[in-house]
């Protein structure tokens, strides 16, 4: 794609802000927007341009890529009055890379090609560490035609990189992702709470495990910071709420029971009720370490 296009950037937190850097290092002029302008200000100050609504963002970018907290976000930022939607330039492409509800995913795609639009759906997997790293993996939903087409930007920012499907089946494979996540961490916070009460050292514990069956992403990357005590967000707990939220409503529409993820939702609805929902998922250790 060529880099004379311009990429507008919706959500520049955690990962976004991440994301957003490596778009404008490959050579695109890039319009942010986020709510709050304190989070940009590090982009606005390497070249991007700050734009003051979304809807500014929507009239001069080529490509333009959200990554937004809530589905209730996504639904603001895309159809709203003031939204990428009705802002938007005929031919443009709009790439969802938030973790939302796939019938909203449809909805957008729908709305999008009515007035001539692109839209993809395309969550993200990897976290704070995979957007640093450009290495995210990425679900996408959507036509193939756009896909192919958005490759060199989605490219820039992940690894994996996969369709699935049409429109929505980027957001039901992140919800697979966050279902195997939920299960995951619990192991992995039990195992690392066990080897310190049974007075081992977690970190050699951690060499072992790691490089066995019990290997995973969350074992590599997360134990190490639950050894540490810390617990910042790579990826909030909130947002792994509302994930879970999605994918039990989803599950319960399949007529699918889904355990572990009811189990996992009670213990992070607990660190809720603690007030942590600003921390980072890998703080369920602390819950456990009683």
């Amino acid at each position: 794609m060529e880099n004379t296009q311009v990429i507008g950037f919706i959500g520049t937190g955690v990962m976004g802000r991440s994301m957003a850097s490596h778009l404008m290092k490959a050579g695109w002029r890039v319009l942010v927007y986020n709510r709050t302008r304190s989070s940009a200000e590090s982009l606005v100050e390497n070249g991007a341009v700050w734009k003051d609504t979304p809807a500014e963002v929507a009239k001069e970018a080529d490509v333009i890529i959200t990554m937004v907290g809530y589905p209730k976000d996504v639904e603001e930022v895309y159809l709203g009055e003031n939204g990428i939607l009705n802002n938007a330039k005929k031919g443009a492409y709009l790439i969802d890379m938030t973790t939302s509800e796939p019938s909203l995913a449809k909805r957008i795609y729908e709305e999008a090609k009515a007035k001539g639009i692109y839209s993809l759906d395309a969550p993200v997997s990897g976290g704070d560490v995979g957007a640093k790293n450009a290495a995210l993996t990425i679900m996408v939903g959507g036509d193939q035609e756009a896909f192919d087409r958005m490759m060199p930007v989605l490219q820039v920012m992940g690894k994996n990189i996969i369709l699935q499907g049409g429109a929505g089946a980027g957001q039901h494979t992140k919800m697979c992702n966050q279902i195997a996540i939920a299960s995951n961490m619990i192991g992995v916070s039990e195992a690392m709470v066990y080897a310190k009460k049974a007075g081992l050292d977690p970190s050699r514990v951690l060499e072992s495990i790691g490089a066995g069956a019990a290997g995973s992403w969350s074992l590599s990357n997360l134990a190490p910071r639950m050894i540490k005590g810390d617990f910042e967000p790579g990826f909030y707990v909130k947002h792994m709420v509302k994930d879970m939220d999605i994918a039990l409503r989803e599950a319960e529409k399949m007529g699918l029971w889904t355990p572990g993820l009811e189990l996992s939702k009670s213990l992070y609805d607990e660190i809720v009720r603690e007030n942590k929902e600003n921390k980072g998922t890998q703080v369920l250790y602390e819950l456990l370490d009683k």
